[in-house]
């Protein structure tokens, strides 16, 4: 059982089109959703504007905007500033301490990527250990930077909600004239409204991230979603859902007929 959504240019129009089709499918839910994004880094007008629009649902109903949401899977503000590696430890020496929820959860997977616990005691940085592996010339591997956000020591509880919900990064080196980083993602569980589009543009991001230091170039983003459900805040009525899909529906069209 599972549903493809049609192949998008971007991050904002994936979200959209499986927006629509799992809004579409019973109870507003569906199993291994499969979104496939060719360009992730790409933002075109009427990808803002659907992203603005995103932003102001999610404002108006006390949800995190799409940028924090992205920042919690990669804080680009503070490597363009800092650069890498410093920003990693930037990020846990000032960063983390502010923003951390318990000792098994912060919120951020990127504390995970880059401080995952060891049976040795010393935590491991998975991202940089990717970004050093690609920059290895002696390394002939396409297929072996694999990171784990799930941690079964502290995940496993009886707790329907809560906790991480992106389980595990799959990233490919594609061969040809260019080397070219693709990224299949998994999710256990996934909010469409209030987390999708900030998830899929802050793996974009990772995914520049990675190229930019390994000297390579930016290829497509596959995500699965393992459950996906049309989620409704607290504070919003199922028609203000429906006119958030119609809006963002007549940007993308607006868009294609230009």
């Amino acid at each position: 059982m599972y549903l493809p959504i049609k192949p998008q240019r971007s991050c904002a129009a994936a979200w959209v089109e499986a927006f629509a089709a799992v809004d579409g499918e019973q109870g507003r839910e569906a199993h291994n959703v499969i979104i496939d994004i060719a360009e992730p880094l790409t933002v075109s007008a009427a990808d803002e504007r659907i992203i603005n629009l995103a932003d102001g649902f999610l404002r108006q109903h006390e949800k995190l905007p799409v940028q924090a949401v992205a920042n919690t899977i990669f804080p680009e503000a503070l490597y363009t500033r800092f650069g890498a590696p410093a920003f990693i430890e930037k990020f846990h020496a000032e960063i983390l301490p502010k923003i951390r929820r318990t000792n098994r959860w912060s919120g951020y997977y990127f504390e995970r990527m880059t401080a995952y616990p060891t049976q040795g005691g010393d935590p491991l940085n998975q991202l940089w250990g990717i970004v050093e592996r690609i920059r290895d010339e002696a390394n002939r591997s396409l297929n072996k930077f694999e990171l784990s956000l799930f941690d079964p020591e502290r995940d496993i509880d009886n707790s329907p909600y809560g906790g991480q919900c992106l389980s595990f990064l799959s990233f490919k080196l594609l061969p040809g004239t260019e080397k070219k980083l693709a990224l299949t993602a998994m999710y256990r569980n996934h909010y469409y409204i209030e987390k999708l589009l900030g998830n899929l543009v802050g793996l974009g991001r990772l995914m520049g991230f990675i190229a930019n230091e390994g000297g390579i170039g930016v290829g497509s983003l596959t995500v699965i979603s393992t459950h996906a459900v049309i989620d409704k805040p607290r504070t919003a009525q199922r028609s203000d859902v429906n006119d958030l899909l119609a809006t963002c529906q007549a940007a993308q069209t607006e868009s294609e007929a230009a």
